[in-house]
């Protein structure tokens, strides 16, 4: 399915790149090496899961971008491509990544096997597993990423995708609603995040089953929403100065170092999208130089490595007798951090131009999409 393409929309791919930074020091600094401490500093680290709440919301919003003109006329002859086009994008570093887990998983148990003559078997049930490999190569396992995960970061990706087989449908309903009717949606919408908010004592880290649907079904449509509003100029003028731009940032980042509400966060999200888009200032300018803009073509590849990264670590840190992270001291898990940061761009950079970027142009011509 071939359009039209639609312009760039500045400042959105240096954001979809602080956000995957924020996901892997979240996973790496607060979770992974628990003797940094970083909740004694700040909670910014604590609420970097909320990055992927963004990322719905930027995922909404960039595909309304690029596909409203196709899906507000017949969806007859496009449904089908569009998914494709999806596949493209998404299947090439994810089936790459995955094969990369299986590998050091067999390399890991052939090391065990030729030190100790024994071996743990790949279960057939449960994380990392037979069945988990399975719904990964399908995309399923964000249905029940506790049991089918391998690389536990895909989880977003495979509810996203889920998220795209109604998009097609959803999109002209959206777009072709009343002003007013928008507003009600967005009221809805909203509500529904509210109402999981309730549901999980205002904890959004849900990555597991239908309450990972819950969270990214309502983002992903509110992001639809937003370019709605954005490409009618509504509040453009308002919203695009630097002021405003610079104030939500503070705030965001005052909410999160304090360790404020989830909710409220992610209710100040669409106005950064909002404001970060229609910006053309100088806050523009400074989000949009060269190496924000180069962390945002990676952060796809970003957030899918970073889980490998921190499988090698894990296996390396058992074969050398380290396998308590909280016996490690601060210095000791600070160099871990930067080594495995330092990683993870490297094999970021690697698999967004060699396997992304490549797969991605392969397969749309092999799909025609």
């Amino acid at each position: 399915m071939r359009t039209d393409q639609p312009g760039q929309l500045q400042s959105l791919t240096p954001l979809r790149g602080i956000a995957a930074l924020w996901v892997v020091l979240y996973h790496y600094a607060s979770q992974y090496l628990p003797a940094l401490h970083a909740d004694r500093y700040t909670h910014l680290f604590d609420k970097g899961y909320l990055a992927v709440d963004l990322f719905f919301m930027l995922s909404g919003f960039v595909l309304t971008h690029v596909y409203w003109r196709v899906f507000t006329e017949p969806v007859r002859g496009s449904y089908g491509r569009f998914l494709l086009a999806r596949v493209a994008r998404l299947y090439p570093l994810h089936l790459f990544v995955l094969s990369l887990f299986i590998a050091t998983a067999l390399a890991s148990r052939a090391v065990e096997y030729a030190t100790t003559g024994t071996f743990e078997k790949v279960a057939i049930e449960g994380s990392q597993s037979v069945t988990a490999l399975v719904a990964n190569l399908f995309m399923l396992q964000g249905l029940k990423a506790s049991e089918l995960s391998w690389n536990y970061p895909a989880w977003s990706i495979s509810v996203e995708f889920i998220a795209y087989l109604g998009f097609p449908l959803a999109l002209p309903v959206i777009w072709r609603a009343r002003p007013s009717r928008k507003i009600v949606l967005a009221l809805l919408l909203v509500a529904a995040l509210a109402g999981l908010a309730g549901v999980t004592h205002d904890d959004f880290d849900q990555w597991d089953g239908p309450l990972a649907l819950l969270r990214c079904m309502p983002e992903f449509l509110i992001g639809s929403l937003l370019y709605a509003a954005f490409a009618g100029r509504c509040w453009r003028s308002s919203l695009g100065r630097d002021g405003v731009l610079v104030s939500v940032t503070v705030a965001l980042l005052l909410l999160l170092h304090h360790g404020s509400n989830d909710f409220l966060v992610i209710l100040l999200f669409p106005v950064l999208i909002l404001a970060a888009v229609a910006n053309q200032g100088r806050a523009a300018a400074l989000l949009n130089t060269a190496p924000l803009v180069w962390l945002g073509e990676i952060s796809y590849s970003l957030y899918l490595v970073h889980g490998l990264v921190q499988f090698v670590a894990t296996q390396l840190l058992d074969a050398t007798g380290h396998d308590s992270r909280d016996e490690l001291s601060m210095a000791a898990s600070l160099l871990i951090m930067i080594v495995m940061l330092v990683a993870s761009f490297l094999c970021a950079g690697y698999g967004h131009h060699s396997v992304e970027k490549t797969g991605r142009q392969r397969l749309r011509l092999l799909f025609g999409a």
